[in-house]
């Protein structure tokens, strides 16, 4: 297992560690989930989440190699912006989901932890015939993501760029806490935040992480595991790559045709995509908000409706907000309404949820 440059610090503030992407990433701290949530969502948070995968796309052809392996349109980012996209296969199914960086005289491509090696293969395999080089800089970068109303009080003494001038999905480089940066106003959390991409060794991520966390000790930054970045990202209805989107989903089963630009030219999975959007997805992705008290919908689990089954849970859990169990899942296209009620089925019982549009909140 590998572990990234901040992992002597997990271990000496007492997380629980887990397998993750190849990894050895720490799933919660002492305080635990519901703190760490709620720290994130009241004040600000710091993850860890160096497992994800970064790609750098140089040559004339850069750009069009992007256009055809990903879903939105890359020919609208100008230097300093990033975008949320997919990489689909000829028949509309999801390889990754992903992030792309504009970065002046090259792109960056931000990738699943959990993907890279499949990821990287399938760009290898595509860029056949382009002028491109490709680097798989992942295992060189440190990637930490601040989240939280605070996030901006506690990152602007650590850097001279002013973060309030970075706009949402926008982006600067420059020095935080003396260290040369990508400044990213992105995050998963549906938070103001910021993700900190950075090279150096191990003393060089720890000092980084180190200076965030005394600068934001008044403003109460706590340091946030898995756990919380899932109940989060759930809250906000955001996909996760392996639960609600995978091989053998259609970016329009899944919600994601605002990101689906099939006027822009070709590119993998056009053909498939188009046609599921002249004959209509046959199921769709929703939430449900669970009626039942304490059940935890969990991946996998039936949806029913009049005795028979008609989709399946893909993510669930307990919303901390909201103190009620919510869940995302594919439905028929049919149930897929607002205010319609469903049944999901665990241990031999039903638990009526109402399907409900993302975010829950």
């Amino acid at each position: 297992m590998k572990h990234t440059n901040f992992f002597d610090i997990h271990k000496r503030l007492g997380a629980k560690i887990v397998s993750f992407a190849g990894f050895e990433m720490p799933i919660q701290y002492p305080k635990g989930i519901l703190q760490e949530h709620m720290a994130v969502r009241e004040r600000a948070g710091i993850f860890d989440v160096s497992h994800m995968g970064e790609v750098e796309v140089r040559g004339a052809d850069a750009l069009a190699f992007i256009q055809k392996i990903s879903i939105n349109d890359a020919s609208k980012l100008e230097p300093g912006k990033a975008q949320y996209s997919a990489m689909c296969y000829p028949d509309g199914g999801v390889v990754d989901d992903m992030l792309v960086y504009h970065c002046g005289d090259y792109y960056m491509l931000v990738i699943n932890g959990s993907n890279v090696e499949k990821d990287v293969a399938w760009m290898r395999e595509n860029a056949e015939g382009f002028d491109i080089q490709l680097d798989d800089i992942s295992d060189d970068i440190s990637l930490l993501a601040i989240q939280g109303p605070r996030a901006i009080e506690i990152l602007q003494p650590l850097t001279e760029a002013n973060l309030n001038n970075i706009s949402y999905y926008s982006f600067t480089t420059g020095e935080l806490a003396t260290v040369p940066m990508i400044i990213s106003r992105t995050g998963y959390t549906g938070e103001l935040g910021f993700e900190l991409y950075f090279r150096g060794d191990q003393a060089t991520a720890e000092a980084v992480w180190n200076a965030i966390m005394d600068a934001g000790a008044s403003s109460g930054i706590e340091p946030v595991g898995l756990g919380a970045r899932d109940t989060l990202r759930l809250e906000k209805g955001y996909c996760l790559y392996g639960n609600d989107i995978d091989q053998t989903t259609n970016p329009l089963e899944a919600g994601l045709g605002w990101i689906t630009k099939i006027n822009k030219g070709e590119f993998n999975g056009k053909e498939a995509i188009v046609r599921t959007k002249e004959e209509g997805p046959k199921r769709k992705l929703v939430g449900l908000k669970v009626q039942a008290d304490k059940f935890i919908a969990r991946h996998g689990y039936p949806v029913t409706a009049n005795g028979e089954e008609v989709g399946t849970v893909t993510s669930g859990n307990i919303s901390p907000i909201l103190n009620t169990g919510i869940a995302m899942g594919y439905v028929r296209t049919d149930l897929a309404t607002p205010g319609t009620i469903v049944n999901i089925s665990a241990r031999g019982k039903e638990f009526a949820a109402e399907v409900v549009k993302p975010p829950f909140l």
